[in-house]
Formats: structure tokens, sequence, C-alpha cells
């Protein structure tokens, strides 16, 4: 299912379906150039390594997040979320150009601190999934208007702003907290963790579909996967790490943790060396 999956999403919104159009006039495609390269250069090509990954750092946030808040309490666990958070995001902003482990670091602090803020409200504060699910949903959408009305794009590859890149990083970690009350919320109103990451893994190729064979843009497209990516990393990790009561195959929260993040290193390790993730043309 995963490889169909890939083989859909990876054509429909490749990186230049998300690129703005190009101008035709000499002068104007120079500066649109310049553009490109230097947007290009704070995130990664969309690539089936991107997909990958995305799916991978969804689910190590959900169980990392679980994890830390057994073996240090709730509180502590968040404490140390937020200041990595924090950190990782001032050395993302820092870099001038995409750095694939200094990307996937961010997005992997982002997964789990995503993941602290959705399970804060629901069970540090006792809000149900079907009100947080909502309220982080009316939270995105509210940032990409914010986004789209400042800049009048809400594609990845037009972000060469410090402003665009935070209207970014504010929507990626919105994503994350949604994907986690969305994931939680199916899988405790009958579908479990296994029936929920099947329902995902079929999501996710509807936005991509839409796309190569109906109206729906590339950029809406794009962040309508990205969303999804959430549940279904952190509905299959979850089936993995919880018990047999539960739905699950009981590997634990810390073997499930350690072995995704084994995973995403090694990803990222043949990024970093590769460039797979890297258009040339616009990194020179």
């Amino acid at each position: 299912m995963a490889t169909a999956v890939h083989r859909v999403i990876v054509p429909a919104m490749t990186t230049d379906h998300l690129t703005p159009n190009r101008p035709t006039e000499p002068a104007q495609s120079a500066q649109h150039a310049r553009r490109v390269r230097h947007a290009a250069s704070k995130v990664p090509e969309v690539t089936v390594y991107f997909w990958i990954i995305k799916v991978l750092t969804t689910g190590m946030g959900e169980t990392a997040s679980d994890w830390l808040a057994h073996l240090l309490g709730p509180i502590p666990a968040v404490g140390i979320g937020g200041v990595g958070f924090v950190a990782a995001l001032a050395v993302q902003f820092a870099v001038r150009r995409y750095v694939a482990w200094i990307y996937w670091t961010a997005i992997v602090v982002v997964s789990v601190f995503g993941t602290m803020a959705a399970d804060v409200l629901h069970v540090g504060l006792g809000v149900p999934y079907l009100i947080s699910t909502p309220f982080f949903m009316v939270a995105l959408a509210a940032v990409f208007f914010l986004w789209y009305r400042s800049e009048g794009t809400l594609s990845i590859h037009s972000i060469h702003t410090r402003r665009r890149e935070a209207f970014y990083w504010a929507a990626v970690l919105a994503t994350f907290a949604l994907g986690t009350a969305a994931g939680d919320l199916t899988a405790t109103i009958g579908l479990g963790y296994l029936g929920s990451a099947v329902v995902y893994a079929a999501a996710i190729a509807v936005p991509a579909v839409a796309h190569r064979w109906g109206s729906l843009n590339a950029v809406a497209a794009f962040w309508s996967a990205y969303v999804i990516t959430r549940p279904l990393g952190a509905s299959v990790a979850d089936w993995m790490a919880m018990s047999h009561q539960r739905g699950g195959l009981n590997l634990g929260l810390g073997p499930v943790t350690l072995s995704w993040t084994v995973a995403i290193l090694g990803f990222v390790g043949y990024l970093a060396v590769s460039r797979a993730d890297v258009d040339v043309r616009s990194d020179g």
C-alpha cells in the first residue's frame, strides 16, 4: 500500500509543482531564479524520501512524547520538549540554506512538541478529542489565512523571508498537533490504532489523486497530504508500541522510538551525503 501511495503522491506534488510559475521575460526570469535559489535552500525537494522521513518523524514524535512523559513526568517532559523546540528552530532560522540534518532535526522536535501540545489539552486539561481536533483544525486554518493574506502564497518554495519562514513553521506545528488529536480521536472511537493506520494510508492518496486527475491545486494537495502524514505515522507507531489489550503489538514505547529514530538517521544521513533532495539547478 505504501509503495502505491508514494507512486501517486510524488509525481503529483513535486517541487516543480510547488514552485510559482516562472516569468518569461529575461530580467524577470533572472530575478525569479535568484529568489527560487534562496527559497529552495531552506526546504528539501519533495521526493519519495521527503514523504518517508515525514511519516517516520510523525510516528517517532508520537511515541517519544509518550515515552518522555512516562520516564520524566508530564511537566518535565513538556519543559524539555519546549527547550528543544526553541533551540532547533533557532538553528534552522540561523542557517541560510537547506541542511538536511538541521531541517529534519527541527521537524522531529516539532513533532514531539506538537504531540505534547495536543496531549496537554486532552490529558492535562481534559479536553475531549472531539473538541481538540476541530480546535487545532481552526488554528491551522488561521495560520494559512494569515500567511496567504500577508504573502499571497502558501507555496513551501516561496519562503525567502523570515516572516514566511515563521508562517511555515507555525503551520508545521499546527499540522502535528492536529494530526495527533485526529489520530487519537479515530483510535478511541472504535477504529483502533491499526484501523486508523489503514484509514489514513488510504486517505493520504486522496489529495494526490484529486490534484493529478482532478482540480485540486498542487499547494492544497501538498498541505492536505502533509496533515494526513501525522495521524498515519502516529497510528502505526502506536499500534507497534501499545499493549495487546489496547490492540497493539506490545513492542514498547522505548524500542519503537529508538528503532524509528535509527530509520530517520539512516535516511537523513543518506540525503546529507547524496543530496538527493537538493535541486542542483538552484543550489549554486
